[in-house]
């Protein structure tokens, strides 16, 4: 099982720069970067609530289960 981070998915739709969201959202770029490249081992749900309301989505447009078991 595997979850998959969809952030630069919405973020490309939403013509928002890795930069813009860090100044809307209030993180670091470096976190938001680890974040983007799948290589965090959590998050926050006020992080992920400012980031839903900084993209105009909901966090399953962000976050996504996949079981790798059964393709």
């Amino acid at each position: 099982m595997a979850i998959i981070i969809n952030l630069d998915v919405m973020m490309a739709k939403r013509k928002m720069s890795l930069n813009e969201l860090s100044e809307k959202v209030g993180l670091t770029l470096s976190n938001l970067s680890i974040l983007k490249t799948g290589k965090a081992k959590a998050i926050r749900f006020s992080t992920l609530e400012a980031i839903c309301k900084a993209l105009n989505c909901t966090p399953g447009d962000i976050i996504e289960y996949t079981d790798d078991e059964n393709p």
